[in-house]
């Protein structure tokens, strides 16, 4: 399923594979779980991160999924159904809204945003600083480092991860939503 959405449009994918364990949980790893009330994955894929983020959410925290592809959706709908998911992640805002969240404790993404077009890219990043409460995690891997600038404009990036055993090898970014931006 995986290979044949990357074939269809490899831009929106960026990964010929899934996320591998070991980035999954190195990206969960960061993550404070005993404070989540509430928490956002974009491009979920089929769920290896997913996965270990059901394994770790506590209580009655909510969980956003945003997953482009109608049959990656459907299915992480199925597997995961006490999760909410949505198809577009340029609805971030307007979802949480709906679903009466006021502000995300973490965003966790899989979105390839350097492979975006600018407009795309940029719409996404202010979603997801917007949907941060102050000092929101948000943590994000990329297969380069191209991407450290540009989130460095709306993130403190705390520490970069390379993860050597996934296919292809992924950097994750750990970002800390900065203060001012809050006010």
């Amino acid at each position: 399923m995986f290979m044949q959405t990357f074939m269809k449009n490899p831009k929106r994918v960026g990964s010929v594979t899934p996320s591998s364990r070991f980035l999954a949980e190195k990206m969960v790893r960061s993550v404070p779980w005993n404070k989540v009330t509430a928490l956002a994955e974009l491009g979920s894929g089929t769920g290896a991160i997913t996965n270990l983020i059901q394994s770790r959410v506590e209580g009655e925290s909510k969980v956003l999924l945003f997953e482009m592809d109608d049959r990656m959706k459907n299915h992480l709908q199925t597997i995961y159904p006490d999760f909410s998911c949505h198809s577009n992640a340029l609805h971030l805002t307007k979802v949480m809204k709906h679903k009466g969240i006021q502000q995300l404790d973490c965003v966790i993404s899989g979105l390839p945003f350097f492979n975006f077009e600018d407009d795309l890219r940029e719409s996404l990043i202010n979603q997801v600083n917007e949907a941060l409460k102050p000092g929101g995690y948000f943590i994000a891997f990329q297969y380069s480092l191209q991407m450290k600038k540009h989130l460095s404009r709306k993130f403190v990036i705390e520490k970069i991860d390379l993860v050597p055993l996934n296919f292809p090898p992924a950097f994750i970014y750990l970002c800390r939503k900065k203060e001012e931006d809050s006010k």
